[in-house]
């Protein structure tokens, strides 16, 4: 059967050696340094075997506890410079002191700082009442206006009527071609002359759209079987024939 060990966590060994002392009912100016000794270790011990990570500050003073505690058990006392003997504890008691009183005081913070925080903010007072006359009074709004600020907004109106100028603009520009009236085209000029050169027909309407739809219109006439194409000299002509209808019939 096992069973699991749950121990608490404690933010430093001070507080560790607070909580010992709060619990057993101990006198914090007169330590049995034995018994604290054990219990600390004791729980660095059972930290070791959850396999917890020991920090630093806590092997520091479980190191201070032992040395305090073989200095209590050495027949030779140790004397200050009035032949006074000095207690072993008393490093260890000071230190314990300021950190409960600075515990004391960041627990008392802790507890303005969720009694703040259920608060809801008052505010800027000031900005309210402005805002509050903005609402009613248009003229309100230029209570705060300066020179800089002036010059401010008149130079972002610059800027973007700039941008708007300067912006691009694309026109759609709706060319009078097709291709059913460029196919008329071509048999127009071919009723005119039974043979004509694909050079020629570009000199009528020498741009390149009028090309483009011409040379469709010329295909697709050759699909139908109105035309006939024929290669003219070199490789950038050619010639195009109207086929009489008797011819298509027989």
């Amino acid at each position: 059967m096992s069973f699991e060990i749950k121990l608490p966590l404690f933010e430093g060994p001070f507080d560790l050696l607070l909580f010992f002392i709060q619990r057993d009912e101990l006198d914090i100016h007169d330590i049995p340094i034995n018994k604290i000794t054990s219990d600390f270790l004791d729980y660095l011990h059972r930290l070791e075997q959850m396999n917890v990570e020991v920090a630093s500050e806590f092997i520091l003073v479980a190191a201070t506890l032992m040395r305090i505690k073989a200095k209590m058990l050495l027949p030779r006392p140790v004397l200050d410079e009035e032949g006074n003997e000095v207690d072993p504890r008393e490093e260890l008691v000071r230190h314990l002191l300021e950190y409960k009183k600075y515990k004391s005081v960041i627990e008392e913070l802790s507890n303005l700082e969720g009694d703040r925080l259920q608060k809801e903010k008052r505010g800027n007072i000031t900005k309210e009442l402005r805002k509050l006359a903005e609402s009613s009074n248009v003229e309100a709004e230029l209570q705060d206006i300066d020179l800089y600020k002036l010059l401010k907004v008149y130079q972002r109106v610059v800027s973007r009527f700039e941008y708007e100028q300067k912006k691009p603009t694309h026109q759609v520009v709706q060319y009078p071609y097709s291709i059913s009236t460029q196919r008329q085209f071509v048999l127009d000029k071919l009723a005119d002359s039974p043979r004509l050169s694909f050079t020629e027909l570009i000199a009528f309407e020498p741009n390149k759209i009028a090309v483009i739809f011409n040379f469709l219109s010329i295909l697709d006439l050759l699909q139908m079987r109105k035309i006939t194409m024929h290669l003219g000299e070199g490789f950038n002509n050619f010639w195009v024939e109207k086929i009489e209808d008797q011819l298509v019939t027989e």
